[in-house]
Order: C-alpha cells, then structure tokens, then sequence
C-alpha cells in the first residue's frame, strides 16, 4: 500500500509552539504543514523572523507548503495589497511554497457580476507579486452561504481570465465543497486538499461551521473518503492537510495518536 502524502495544518494543534508542532509532524511520518498567521503566541503573529521560521524548518526537515492565510483577498484595497505584500515577503523568506487566499465571508460582495470582477482584481494585482516571489496562491472557496467565493468553476474561470494558470491553484477543503453543494472538482487545478470531518448528526448542513470540523474517522458524514478517492482517481497526486477546527480536537491531551487513527483510517479506505 502507497502511503498517501499527508500534511499537518497548525490549526490541528494551534497551542504548540512551531518547533513542537514540527516534531509533531515528523513523529507522524510526515514532512510537510502549514503554518497560521492567525495563531496567537505562535508564528506569525508573535514576530518570529521568517528566516528564524525557515531555520526551524530545516532542522526538523520539515518543507512549508503553505501560509495560511491573506484573508479578504477578493476585496482589495490598499490595505489588502500591505497584506499581501507582507505575507508574501513572509512565505518567500521562511520557504514556504504557497499563500492560501481566503475570500470575503459576511455576505458582502456576493452579487453577481459583482464578484466576480473584484475576484478578477484581487487575481490580477496578487499575480505578479506571487510570481515575483516564486509563490503559488492557493484560492479556497468557501461553502458558507455568506461567502463571496462558493465556487470553484467561477474561481477557475477567473483564474484563466488573468492566464493565471501557472500562479494559482484551487484549495479543495472537503468540508467548504460538501457545503457548497458543487459538483465539479478541478484535479488538474487543485493544489492542496484540507481535510476534516463532521460527525454530529444533529447540525444541518446550513449551520456548519468551523466549529464543528474534526478528525476524519467511521462517523464522518462529509464523504472525505470518497472525495479524495475521487481526486486522486482524476489525477490529484497533491499533499492531503489536516485542518480541524473544533475545540475538542484543540485540546486533546495526545493529538499525535488521535492524528494516527485518523491517518490509518483515510490510508486504509482509499
């Protein structure tokens, strides 16, 4: 059996300092995470130098595959474009390989037409300041009804528009594209996978949020199986990155074998 390239996302642990949240990573097998600059007391946002970042990295030989995230990224603005520059700077500095680009989430900028041209904005300003920089942006629709970016057609569609092809790539986030309720997958334009399950029954499907993603096991409803089955299948050969949101997950006293079971039931069902 192929081990599947899975990656660990700093939200899976966000109270471990970077170093510990590294080991964590390489006790699990895996080479590859994201790093947060929403994390409080943590890189980012605690100003650790990007080169101190990219040290840590190499020492535990660990690859960045992403920061996550520029938020608001289709409303840009001068303040936005700040953002942008420093995260880029970021990404570049510690070695990171990509920025995740998260879009409007409070029911602004949802009208049609309109969004989509301030997506093809944000596209077409961030694209050669990522190319610049040698940084991939990973767009990530979001399956919330009050998201600006739900779809992951119109996402590529904009991206062709500004021949942004070799600059960006889709984020497919199991539990954004069960939200979404949209079809289409895009292999070929997706360059990462989030993956986390829900498994309370009781939510429906328009009021799931963040809170309720946890670690993928047999009680999953969200189909994470057959949704990276079915990317794999079409050609996706991409990391696959945790990303559990919910506090019960936060504060497991061993994220490392809750992690492992998680691991060995995706490994042994695809």
């Amino acid at each position: 059996m192929t081990a599947l390239p899975f990656a660990l996302n700093h939200m899976t642990t966000p109270s471990l300092p970077l170093g510990a949240f590294f080991e964590l990573a390489r006790s699990l097998g895996m080479s590859s995470v994201e790093i947060r600059n929403d994390l409080d007391n943590n890189a980012i946002l605690d100003g650790t130098p990007a080169m101190d970042v990219a040290a840590l990295a190499g020492r535990y030989d660990i690859t960045i595959i992403s920061i996550n995230a520029l938020q608001r990224f289709n409303e840009w603005n001068e303040r936005r474009q700040a953002e942008a520059e420093e995260l880029i700077a970021y990404a570049r500095d510690c070695g990171a390989m990509a920025l995740v680009l998260v879009p409007v989430n409070d029911s602004s900028g949802q009208a049609d037409g309109e969004r989509q041209a301030n997506l093809r904005k944000a596209l077409t300003a961030l694209k050669p300041m990522l190319e610049k920089a040698g940084i991939i942006g990973l767009v990530e629709p979001l399956g919330f009804e009050i998201c600006s970016l739900r779809s992951k057609t119109e996402a590529v569609d904009a991206i062709k528009a500004v021949d942004g092809e070799k600059t960006f790539r889709l984020v497919h986030d199991t539990f954004h594209h069960h939200l979404a309720g949209e079809l289409e997958i895009y292999p070929e334009m997706t360059g990462l996978i989030h993956i986390s399950g829900v498994t309370d029954e009781r939510v429906a499907v328009t009021d799931l949020r963040d809170s309720h993603r946890v670690l993928v096991d047999q009680a999953d409803l969200l189909d994470n199986v057959g949704q990276i089955r079915r990317l794999r299948a079409a050609g996706y050969a991409g990391p696959l990155s945790f990303e559990p949101f919910a506090a019960e997950v936060h504060e497991l006293a061993d994220p490392a074998t809750a992690v492992r079971q998680s691991v060995d039931y995706i490994q042994i069902h695809i």
